[in-house]
């Protein structure tokens, strides 16, 4: 096997870079490129809202839960401006970002407030959640939501079953699901690479500190029947010249032999929830 030093290089320096220099990194898309909800709030929030018109819905009065929301409030605010009640941002593993969203506070005072010297949500407005979702379960305190969203998260998880068994819980009979996933190699140059090495290797030397799963389409095709009721995952993007290119290194457990499914580089999967 010839090796891809190009590729094997950055990926062994970022599996072992500490992860606050990671989140530096991130945060000014230095290297390291953020997501939508970072770089692009307003846009990310709009498309949520879009596809709940185009199917007969809206925002208006609902209690979202943004899931891997990175730091930032910014999304959180737009979801409310386009007509949410309750917005909740749960992040396990991206504290607030202090410096950014200070700088939110003189134009969104009725959503912000001062707390300690930081800026945090008014409670009655939204909800900061920095846990596993896994230990949370619904309350009085903490009730069912309306919507789940998220975008280029959930290819990072590490337990997809059982996070997405507990987001299906959290959320309202009759609930809907909005995910963005990214089925690429986040070494955006090479797609399909990741998928050349064994679950050791990849584990042990390339896995980066955010983690990629490496799950394909049906993965999450699988995922998610079992946990809702009605699912619709729409493909956005594929690259079969990629995929065809590396398919000679491509490991079997990551070819379906559907040439449409295995080049799938970018899906949105819209989840319903069991009626009671």
């Amino acid at each position: 096997m010839i090796l891809n030093l190009p590729y094997l290089v950055p990926r062994v320096v970022r599996h072992f870079m500490p992860e606050g220099l990671t989140r530096f990194l991130l945060l000014r898309s230095i290297i390291i490129r953020p997501g939508l909800e970072t770089t692009a709030p307003q846009t990310a929030a709009n498309r949520y809202n879009e596809i709940l018109k185009s199917r007969g819905d809206s925002l208006k009065d609902k209690r979202v839960l943004v899931f891997g929301y990175g730091g930032r409030f910014d999304l959180g605010i737009g979801l409310l401006e386009a007509g949410a009640e309750h917005v909740v941002l749960c992040d396990k593993y991206a504290p607030p970002d202090d410096a950014h969203n200070a700088m939110l506070l003189s134009k969104y005072d009725s959503v912000l407030f001062l707390d300690g010297g930081r800026t945090r949500p008014r409670p009655e407005r939204m909800t900061l959640l920095q846990a596993d979702i896994r230990d949370i379960r619904s309350s009085p305190e903490f009730p069912p939501v309306d919507l789940v969203v998220s975008s280029s998260v959930y290819e990072h998880l590490d337990d997809v079953d059982g996070i997405t068994r507990s987001l299906a819980s959290l959320t309202k009979p009759g609930g809907l699901h909005i995910h963005y996933v990214d089925l690429r190699d986040h070494f955006f140059k090479y797609p399909f690479e990741m998928l050349s090495y064994s679950e050791t290797i990849w584990r042990s030397w390339l896995n980066p500190t955010s983690n990629h799963n490496r799950f394909r389409l049906w993965d999450y095709r699988r995922a998610f029947e079992k946990y809702f009721e009605k699912i619709e995952i729409q493909i956005l993007e594929r690259d079969e010249t990629a995929f065809e290119k590396a398919r000679p290194r491509i490991r079997s457990e990551f070819v379906s032999g559907n040439l449409q499914d295995d080049s799938v580089t970018l899906i949105l999967v819209i989840a319903s929830r069991p009626r009671n």
